[in-house]
């Protein structure tokens, strides 16, 4: 059976507007297991709208420690406790997740007491096994191999790729990243490569409408991201299978479309092209795309 990636939100960013995507989340389907890769705001509502139960995520990976790929991991673990949880879930992410759940618990103390003693329900922390995420192997069991490579996202130092590999079925995450030719080693051969993008020109539009940001928001953003005309010079380079956006800035910006995206990835890839959105769902192999949202 095919592996699945799906896009659960696709926006770069925190905020989020009208005509917007969500922030970054998504599912892989692979070798028996469905894991979480980051926890964006509304990704507990979008991996139910995907058919999955938040009872049946067998293990959480968080890239980095921006809040729009973590904000709402808290809720959803809360959730899935309160949906029926009794089995433990491993949760990897960089140093300073552990902090974050402890924050998270010691804010909902009164809640989680309560049902514990009102409701019956089991103990919520032990349920979550969290351990760091660190550049190597992170998985290689029952034939699923996980492995990180560090990428180039500063000010942050602890920041990944993740690569999956079972059988013949191997799927790349960038995460956010500045264009690093290393990429293209890293996904070397992948069935589908999941690349962020920016749209220079688009990056202006968008500091534009800012209120509350200034110039140091414009070196951030442009030191820390990859223009999607280098995403397809990696994709080239990497010989991957399917080439898919995510993580896009500017998002729900009419002036900026499909087309603009198009036109600078083909300047150096001319295999099969997604231009995600929430919900997209890709297939490794000959299947490719199989559900738009």
């Amino acid at each position: 059976m095919s592996a699945e990636l799906i896009l659960l939100g696709v926006k770069g960013g925190p905020a989020i507007r009208p005509g917007s995507h969500m922030p970054t989340s998504n599912l892989v389907r692979i070798g028996g297991r469905t894991i979480l890769v980051d926890a964006g705001l509304g990704v507990s509502r979008a991996v139910c709208d995907q058919g999955v139960p938040l009872t049946g995520i067998d293990l959480i990976l968080i890239t980095h420690l921006h809040s729009d790929h973590y904000l709402e991991l808290g809720p959803l673990l809360h959730t899935a406790w309160t949906a029926g949880l009794t089995r433990p879930v491993p949760v990897i992410g960089p140093a300073g997740l552990r902090d974050y759940w402890r924050g998270f618990l010691a804010s909902m103390a009164f809640d989680i007491d309560l049902r514990l003693a009102d409701e019956g329900r089991c103990p919520l922390a032990p349920l979550f096994d969290f351990a760091e995420l660190t550049e190597g192997t992170v998985l290689d069991q029952d034939g699923l191999t996980i492995r990180a490579l560090r990428n180039v996202h500063p000010p942050i130092a602890d920041s990944y790729a993740l690569r999956f590999d079972h059988g013949p079925d191997s799927i790349v995450i960038s995460g956010d990243t500045a264009y690093m030719p290393e990429m293209a080693g890293f996904a070397r051969g992948a069935d589908i490569l999941l690349h962020e993008a920016m749209l220079v020109d688009g990056v202006e539009a968008l500091l534009a409408r800012m209120t509350n940001g200034d110039d140091r928001l414009r070196t951030h953003i442009l030191r820390s991201h990859t223009p999607a005309a280098d995403v397809g010079r990696i994709a080239a380079a990497a010989g991957v299978g399917q080439l898919a956006l995510t993580h896009m800035v500017p998002d729900g910006d009419p002036a900026f479309t499909e087309a603009h995206w198009i036109a600078e990835l083909r300047k150096h890839w001319a295999g099969p092209l997604h231009i995600g959105r929430d919900g997209m769902v890709l297939r490794t192999g000959r299947a490719g795309h199989i559900r738009a949202p």
